[in-house]
């Protein structure tokens, strides 16, 4: 099982400028100076950020380090080192000198790099290659007429430093979730916000004023000459351990005005990242109370939608309504259901409620059956099947949207709460892909967004990763062949009828031919090999038209339109057949039917009941695991 290497990747900071373009997912590859061997194949687990770690590579965390630009990383495939004879012949046109070479690779360099490492990949349970370097070698393509012009990294490297306190900051607050919650608990009122905002201002305002006094006394002044700070590039001084300090420590000797520079510097970084420390702890506390604020009132409202919901079961049988209920789950557990030929439907709104049911609606036997209900209501949700298990994601009533995510074990039958998104939203769709769930687009009913997150088991939260091309509200997407697809959708002028393609392996986006319609709020699904693009909306009315798309021809082509127009329904396939199942057909009007279709029968309506009259819900065919 993969995990994050709990040490950041660093460099000096005056390689931050490459360090800062690395986003989560990005493959990477560490170069060991010492020993000039390739290690592999990592996978970047956060941004490139300064001081995610500001102790890291320092005897007993006494010092800060020398290494402030890091990224966290994870294995993605443990495999033994390359020497440089080997990876040599790979990244050729790089070298510059015999020894030096530009650290960004393209997509073909990648790709080489990957097949050659996975040849030697180390099995399970043996050792991993020890002494990880701390150079990163980054898959991002440069043109190789390229060089880094002389001074340029000199001139930058104060503001660097700089901009590394507030990084320090943000990766302090948010990288280790499990810290937040031992080190942050909520306030009991606002004196004490004041009282322990107060005592940091009182330390702070020490800090500076002996700083001060340490300024007046050693009156330290920047270097006339900048030419002898080193160039970032030269690393020609390093012969020993994994890529030395910069060459201007090896001069401290000899320019006595730089070590009280560089303490000034880091005790001003250190000031300032101490202030924001203190605003996000603030932030994050006003957060936590909104947060809770708001979980009360939808406990209210669920509690009054409980009471409602008896009443109506009085008036409507005119027996207690505790009788009422016992009848009914007795009658649904008695039902055996075959999970093969079955899928499972989550919320939904029938006209009058929004529910937060789960159930599994059998396709043999043309019956319902209601299973253990979620934790909260999601509608507008997106649904993902991972590990046996069906993760529902964000979503809401139309109203009110939540970042929550749970999800459903079969086998227990039971409700399992995961980390949140990252913000709250709805109309949002995703799918798993390479043992990772990616959730994409969406909106908050304020923003529609391009926003991709990725949330990977094995760190335990969500990351956010490349965005898509186009802002989608409303959108339709799933996974085929190891690459995710995104169709349609809003993006808050108009629907769209086009549509685009995520390869987790180049770590892009690209447009793949439009759609013949606009539409948003329609079904895809996956079935033999091909895109089905069901109903939807196109701003004038719901549809009735289907479109397939066969990557192998990378065109979409007319299918045999539904029986039914309607959007916002729930589909999915079973034994090598669509289903599609209730949705809007026009206003408020929610349609009771559910259609099927078999290549070479067409679109047949299969089964109509007022338990699938639901609207704004979704589906999935139950695993066969």
């Amino acid at each position: 099982m993969l995990r994050c290497i709990s040490t950041p990747t660093g460099l000096p900071a005056q390689h931050f400028s490459y360090v800062k373009n690395i986003d989560p997912g990005l493959p990477l590859f560490l170069f060991n100076y010492s020993d000039r061997k390739l290690h592999g194949i990592f996978e970047a687990a956060s941004n490139g950020k300064m001081f995610i770690d500001p102790y890291g590579w320092t005897e007993g965390g006494s010092v800060r380090t020398q290494y402030p630009a890091q990224v966290q990383v994870h294995v993605r495939l443990k495999c033994q080192p390359l020497s440089e004879d080997k990876f040599r012949p790979i990244i050729q046109d790089n070298y510059y000198t015999q020894k030096h070479f530009w650290f960004e690779l393209d997509h073909i360099q990648t790709q080489k790099l990957n097949a050659l490492l996975a040849s030697l990949a180390i099995a399970p349970g043996n050792s991993a290659p020890q002494n990880i370097p701390r150079w990163t070698v980054v898959s991002r393509s440069r043109p190789l007429h390229e060089t880094p012009r002389e001074g340029e990294a000199s001139k930058t490297a104060e503001t660097e430093i700089e901009q590394s306190a507030h990084s320090s900051m943000r990766s302090d607050s948010s990288e280790n979730d499990s810290s937040l919650d031992r080190d942050i608990q909520p306030l009991d009122s606002h004196a004490a916000m004041k009282e322990v905002k107060q005592d940091h201002k009182d330390i702070m305002f020490m800090k500076l004023k002996e700083l001060t006094l340490n300024l007046e006394t050693q009156k330290p002044s920047l270097p006339d000459d900048i030419s002898n700070i080193p160039d970032v590039n030269n690393t020609s001084s390093v012969e020993k351990g994994n890529l030395a300090a910069p060459t201007s420590l090896e001069k401290k000797e000899e320019s006595p005005t730089t070590p009280s520079e560089t303490e000034c510097q880091y005790d001003i970084s250190q000031l300032v990242h101490e202030v924001k420390e203190l605003t996000a702890f603030n932030k994050m506390q006003i957060e936590r109370n909104c947060y809770l604020e708001q979980k009360m009132m939808e406990a209210g409202m669920e509690i009054q939608y409980l009471k409602d919901r008896c009443t109506r079961l009085e008036y409507a049988y005119n027996v207690p309504s505790t009788y009422v209920e016992k009848t009914f789950i007795k009658s649904s557990a008695e039902l055996h259901l075959n999970p093969k030929d079955s899928i499972y439907l989550i919320g939904g709104f029938n006209g009058e409620s929004w529910f937060k049911t789960m159930d599994m609606y059998s396709t043999s036997q043309k019956v319902v059956k209601s299973l253990k209900p979620m934790n909260s209501v999601h509608s507008y949700t997106s649904v993902v099947q991972l590990n046996g298990e069906i993760f529902v994601i964000g979503g809401g009533n139309g109203h009110v949207w939540c970042e929550t995510v749970e999800s459903y074990c079969s086998f227990r039958d039971n409700w399992t709460l995961w980390p949140s998104l990252n913000q709250k939203k709805g109309s949002l769709s995703g799918a798993a892909v390479d043992g990772k769930i990616f959730v994409v687009g969406g909106g908050n009913g304020i923003e529609f967004l391009s926003d991709v997150e990725m949330l990977d088991l094995d760190i335990g939260r969500w990351i956010p990763t490349r965005s898509m091309l186009e802002k989608r509200f409303s959108l339709a997407a799933v996974a085929l062949n190891g690459a995710l697809y995104a169709t349609g959708g809003y993006n808050g002028n108009e629907y769209l009828n086009s549509a685009e393609r995520f390869d987790p392996r180049e770590h892009s986006w690209t447009k793949i031919p439009d759609m013949n319609s606009k539409r948003g709020c329609h079904s895809l699904v996956v079935l033999n090999e091909k895109l089905y693009a069901l109903g939807g909306f196109d701003g004038n009315g719901m549809l009735s038209s289907v479109e397939v798309f066969d990557p192998r021809l990378g065109a979409w082509m007319m299918g045999e339109p539904m029986i039914h127009a309607r959007g916002y329904s729930a589909a999915a396939i079973v034994k090598e057949s669509i289903y599609v199942i209730g949705g809007l057909k026009l206003g408020e009007t929610i349609v009771d039917t559910v259609e099927k279709y078999k290549e070479g029968e067409g679109w047949q309506q299969s089964f109509t009941a007022s338990n699938v009259r639901k609207c704004f819900w979704s589906a999935i065919a139950c695993s066969d695991e």
